[in-house]
């Protein structure tokens, strides 16, 4: 029966008629090899060892048994483990467990909780034991909730009673988790970090082609708006700011050269005299002393500049519509600062712009701020805005400047 049954029903030849209604998954389906497997009871996703990619086994006769929509229901489940990263980097501090099985489940069955066939685990559904649990947390904020609850305390899968053990003090046995798993998660931990991490890439690669097709198509289906923000948050590129900051001071460095005896001339030995190279960014830092520059974000870039402050020396504008001079102090290469608030005004860009300007000794120009002003005037050394993600996504003005996202 099995190998008719396996050969009646073929999930790979049902995908498109399922999916035509879901660009977006429609897509990334394409990218996942789809494999029958009487191994698993229902369904499930894991990285393929052999090939780096991810793939959905499935049992025919669990399949074969659903309606077209628990069909549907079952193909987004699997799809969404992949995207939410359950199967790569999420697994918590414990590593896999019967708790985050469920946790994972309960996080993705909120946004399909109309689609699935019986016993999955929903969110608020009645006469369940997650009926009081809210819809649309996270996997870790339903670890939380099912460590935390009382019926599953006594969970077989934690090795204390519940059914077929010792039940607790009334008689009465706690729930077993197990009883309310729907997918197979089995695998998940069974691949290396440079297999995750490959087949991650891969995926991020199908995600964006996906999301491309999407937009194409003017429709997502029934991906939210919150889960489409997820996504397009996964696929666009990190900027590490560290690195940028880096990389901008070291770039701003100048040369100056000058002759001296003592250095031999390697084109000209004992005829010329050679070239002393010195290297020194000047470097200005303008701080935006507004209230609403957060005091996480002046402790994350002062951090930051106290390692950098081995490369260059800074000085240190403070401003809010003007520049107070006698504020203005110098940090030296190697030394180590604080952060403090010195001013608590309004904010105007071409204040510390101008003062920057008429020095005219400064290699760079760096303001911390968020962006909460007017454009200012053209500034002649090269200029950066370090300011936090909600000021590099919603500005006061457009600037082909580099913006950079402190994000911690």
């Amino acid at each position: 029966m099995s190998k008719d049954k396996k050969k009646e029903f073929d999930l790979n030849t049902h995908t498109f008629r399922l999916l035509q209604q879901e660009p977006f998954f429609a897509s990334l389906s394409r990218n996942i090899n789809k494999s029958p497997s009487y191994a698993v009871p229902t369904a499930g996703v894991r990285i393929n060892p052999h090939n780096q990619q991810f793939e959905m086994v499935y049992n025919p006769d669990f399949m074969g048994g659903l309606t077209d929509k628990e069909k549907l229901g079952v193909l987004m489940h699997e799809y969404y483990h992949i995207i939410f990263e359950h199967v790569t980097t999420r697994l918590p501090s414990g590593g896999m467990s019967m708790k985050w099985n469920i946790a994972t489940d309960l996080a993705i069955n909120s946004h399909i909780a109309d689609m699935l066939p019986e016993g999955g685990c929903i969110p608020e559904k009645k006469d369940t034991p997650f009926e009081k649990y809210p819809l649309g947390l996270s996997a870790e904020a339903y670890l939380k909730l099912i460590e935390d609850d009382e019926q599953f305390k006594k969970d077989p899968e934690d090795g204390q009673g519940g059914e077929g053990g010792e039940g607790d003090e009334s008689g009465q046995g706690g729930s077993s988790l197990s009883d309310h798993a729907f997918d197979d998660h089995s695998g998940w931990e069974d691949v290396d970090e440079e297999t995750k991490q490959i087949a991650k890439e891969h995926l991020k690669e199908a995600m964006k082609k996906a999301s491309e097709d999407a937009s194409k198509s003017n429709g997502w289906g029934t991906i939210s708006a919150d889960v489409r923000k997820q996504i397009m948050d996964a696929i666009t590129p990190k900027v590490d700011w560290k690195k940028v900051l880096r990389y901008f001071i070291k770039k701003s460095q100048r040369a100056d050269k000058r002759s001296t005896v003592r250095r031999i001339n390697k084109r000209f030995p004992l005829i010329h005299a050679g070239k002393k190279v010195r290297r020194q960014a000047q470097i200005a830092i303008s701080i935006d002393q507004s209230g609403s520059v957060s005091d996480s974000m002046l402790a994350s870039f002062f951090s930051e500049l106290n390692k950098l402050a081995s490369l260059a020396e800074f000085t240190v504008i403070p401003f809010d519509t003007e520049v107070d001079p006698s504020l203005v102090y110098t940090w030296k290469k190697g030394e180590s600062k604080m952060w403090e608030r010195v001013k608590c005004g309004g904010t105007c860009f071409n204040a510390p712009t101008k003062y920057v300007n008429d020095q005219r000794k400064f290699d760079g120009h760096i303001i911390l701020t968020d962006m909460e002003a007017q454009k200012p005037i053209r500034s002649l050394c090269q200029r950066m805005w370090m300011t936090d993600q909600n000021g590099k996504d919603n500005p006061y003005f457009s600037t082909q400047e580099l913006v950079i996202a402190i994000d911690d």
